[in-house]
């Protein structure tokens, strides 16, 4: 017979899951309208939002007879869903495998492997459908590992309902449903599909915004319906390089586009200025609501999820010495990015609309002597590019077809970064991308190619300079 639990005591680590604060934003705020609360989700006893998910995720595993007894789970993690599942496993007896991209802290690879966890890492700037990926590295030791259940959060329908059934509902208790916007990063998807979705039940008004990180696809696909390539960077537990099943983005109302740096600098403001404790997607959060508020008409409630805590990024974004060796930190703040090289090869954007002829943009590619048109809709946000070789094969398999719309022909192949984006990012990004959209809320400013920032690069570093 079990003994009754002392006054105040809780069964096991896993009855402290939920009940985390919100939280008013005073001085990152201070110069929006609108009211910005935040939710402390790094209070959970594994330090992130994922403490939930990892619970859900093995109870509605072992509901459906997935998970006996010695058995193996193995996922692909940035770190914080592999804590939550370590730490449900540790109390259960499970094991576990987890496998991570490079890129991650070291101190989320220790954290897991305090737990006992086995962890793989695998390289980060890699497709996913390669075999080196950690999506298919995952996969392989599901098959290869006996007994082993892929917690396969991507594509797990338990992971949004772990939000639905708990996060979300807290949420509402908490503030008795008296918040207008509801803003999150955006990964798995799911915190903003099971949050939403719980939300826009009870008030189809709430508005649910999500913060997409510049090398990330969501922001481009929401916005033109197309999929571009995504590229690395910086910024952990947010973005892909792939649409999740898990992702409902029909849910979404907006969508806010952040970098690196501006994740990074807001991140140590947070801490700084507010004691707020938490990390590099917290701030990404925080900057996309910040951003999102400064382009309403009217001030609103707006209530941000903040997913971990700071403990896990000492050795990165709040390592003064690894922010500067990677472009974060600097004397002049407008240098070194895409501001400052437009600001310094000032150039008129030529662009189109959906109803432009192919005979009038080889016409006005001739005229400006360019190789690439951006296309946009009648509200002038992007719908994509135009390029030559576009036009040249429509018109080699299209004879006659000179005066048609181009709209049909345009293509994802560029990369959207923002003003603040580092130039040392966008040197990589052009590994991947011939052309570079420069968006500043949503708006179009620029349109970058490969000689801009050799012209811009080799004109800076000249003796005569």
């Amino acid at each position: 017979m079990t003994n009754p639990l002392m006054k105040g005591a809780v069964e096991d680590i896993v009855a402290t899951i939920g009940n985390t604060p919100i939280v008013r934003l005073n001085a990152v705020a201070a110069d929006v309208e609108s009211e910005i609360y935040v939710k402390i989700e790094y209070m959970n006893p594994a330090g992130s939002m994922k403490d939930r998910v990892g619970l859900n995720i093995i109870r509605d595993a072992e509901d459906r007879g997935m998970l006996g007894p010695g058995a193996t789970i193995v996922e692909a993690t940035s770190g914080n869903t592999g804590a939550g599942l370590a730490m449900v496993a540790a109390i259960r007896g499970y094991k576990c495998i987890f496998v991570m991209p490079d890129k991650m802290s070291p101190e989320k690879v220790d954290a897991l492997r305090a737990y006992g966890a086995k962890v793989v890492i695998c390289p980060t700037a890699v497709e996913p459908s390669d075999p080196r990926s950690y999506y298919s590295v995952a996969r392989r030791l599901v098959e290869e590992t006996p007994g082993a259940f892929y917690a396969n959060q991507y594509h797990n329908p338990a992971n949004p309902e772990s939000h639905y059934l708990s996060t979300a509902p807290e949420i509402w208790e908490q503030t008795g449903g008296e918040f207008d916007v509801f803003v999150s990063g955006m990964g798995t998807g799911g915190t903003l599909s099971g949050c939403g979705r719980y939300f826009k039940e009870r008030n189809p008004d709430i508005q649910i915004v999500g913060v997409d990180p510049v090398g990330s696809l969501y922001y481009e696909y929401v916005k033109t319906g197309r999929l571009t390539k995504s590229f690395s960077y910086y910024v952990e537990g947010i973005g892909e390089d792939f649409l999740p099943s898990t992702m409902n983005l029909n849910i979404l109302d907006d969508i806010v586009q952040v970098d690196d740096r501006e994740c990074f600098m807001m991140t140590r403001d947070l801490v700084r200025r507010e004691g707020i404790f938490c990390g590099g997607s917290c701030g990404a959060a925080v900057q996309g609501a910040l951003k999102y508020a400064r382009s309403l008409k009217t001030p609103k409630r707006i209530l941000v999820l903040l997913p971990d805590n700071a403990q896990k990024y000492l050795s990165k974004v709040f390592n003064d010495d690894w922010m500067r060796s990677n472009g974060f930190l600097n004397e002049n703040e407008e240098e070194g990015t895409v501001a400052h090289l437009i600001k310094n090869r000032p150039r008129r954007l030529i662009a189109v609309d959906e109803s432009t002829t192919v005979r009038q943009a080889v016409s006005m590619m001739k005229e400006h002597g360019i190789s690439q048109l951006p296309v946009l809709d009648s509200n002038q946000h992007h719908r994509g590019i135009v390029s030559e070789i576009d036009l040249l094969n429509y018109i080699v398999d299209n004879e006659g077809g000179f005066d048609e719309p181009l709209g049909d022909l345009v293509s994802a192949d560029y990369a959207t970064v923002t003003p603040h984006t580092r130039l040392t990012l966008l040197k990589t990004i052009f590994n991947e991308a011939r052309v570079v959209l420069v968006l500043d809320d949503h708006k179009l400013q620029s349109v970058l190619t490969k000689i801009d920032l050799i012209d811009y690069l080799s004109s800076a570093r000249s003796p005569s300079k």
